[in-house]
């Protein structure tokens, strides 16, 4: 055999039965026998300078010292999880998922590498790479949006469906999404760990961009908590409520307390929730709704 030809890939049977449960449908047998380059859901050796990078990685930036703490431990303990790959032609593949390990293994100075073989299409990768993605645990509220968006909107999946695929309430993406509809100035904020969450799904209720940015930049110059901007929204839409005349002269000893209920009532299922009470404790609750995927989404969060 020639020194320049590469090697094949070859089934590995050290990684344990425990593993090859975990990827459905794979042929997994804890056998070291050679299987033939086009064969599908398999564990494998592959050399790694036969596999290429994936064109629709999300991810653009990878931290340097810790792909490099990475590699120290890969020369230790070895490749503990397979990355994901593509079986492209004779000798050729296309990496799905693991960047970082395939990244930090060629720093090892690995020349294979332990590989899962799927068979997907280039919607299959860019879904497969986004919900990788997601699954990081270092990631932003802002990265986890946008992969959501792109979810939806690259790979046709409904709100419903991508619940299913990332593993998350409905409830939780719708939330999500809406953290894209503050002004980029906010969103930069939330990325880069000026705000949390909190703050931002209390500013998305304020009604214009102008006072979204003001009082976003209250928040960061006063390390304001979030307890204090949904008080602070709440006086807002408090002071843009035009008196009723009908109920100028009576007190109600319950107002502070249901406008705080409000603003978070609101918050947490992403529409305008209004609570109403008289003197004597008795009142109700208004959940709006436009639509019957807003009505389901509603009942979720009731758990209905």
């Amino acid at each position: 055999m020639s020194d320049n030809k590469k090697p094949a890939a070859k089934r590995i049977g050290g990684l344990g039965r425990g593993l090859g449960s975990l990827l459905e449908g794979n042929k997994y047998t804890g056998k070291t026998e050679s299987s033939t380059l086009n064969e599908v859901n398999t564990i494998a050796d592959i050399a790694i300078d036969q596999i290429q990078t994936n064109p629709f990685q999300p991810r653009t930036h990878f931290d340097q010292t810790a792909l490099e703490e990475l590699a120290e431990s890969i020369k230790v303990q070895g490749i503990i999880q397979p990355i994901t790959v593509r079986h492209l032609d004779q000798n050729s593949y296309q990496l799905i998922s693991g960047e970082r390990r395939y990244q930090a293994s060629k720093i090892a100075g690995l020349t294979v590498i332990p590989a899962y073989i799927r068979k997907a299409d280039d919607q299959q990768m860019l879904e497969m790479a986004l919900i990788e993605n997601i699954q990081r645990e270092n990631l932003n509220a802002i990265e986890i949006a946008l992969s959501y968006q792109r979810l939806l909107s690259e790979c046709s999946l409904k709100q419903e469906e991508l619940g299913d695929r990332v593993g998350k309430k409905r409830t939780t993406v719708t939330n999500y999404l809406r953290l894209l509809k503050l002004p980029p100035d906010i969103q930069i904020g939330l990325r880069d760990n000026m705000i949390s969450m909190g703050h931002a799904r209390a500013l998305i209720n304020i009604d214009t961009v102008e006072k979204q940015l003001d009082v976003y930049k209250e928040v960061v110059a006063k390390e304001l908590s979030v307890r204090k901007v949904e008080e602070l929204v709440r006086n807002l839409q408090n002071a843009n409520k035009k008196p009723d005349p009908q109920h100028k002269l009576q007190f109600n000893k319950y107002d502070g307390e249901l406008k705080n209920v409000e603003t978070r009532l609101s918050s947490q299922f992403g529409t305008k929730i209004q609570v109403k009470a008289n003197n004597d404790g008795k009142g109700e609750i208004k959940i709006p709704f436009v639509s019957v995927d807003e009505l389901n989404r509603i009942l979720d969060i009731l758990n209905y």
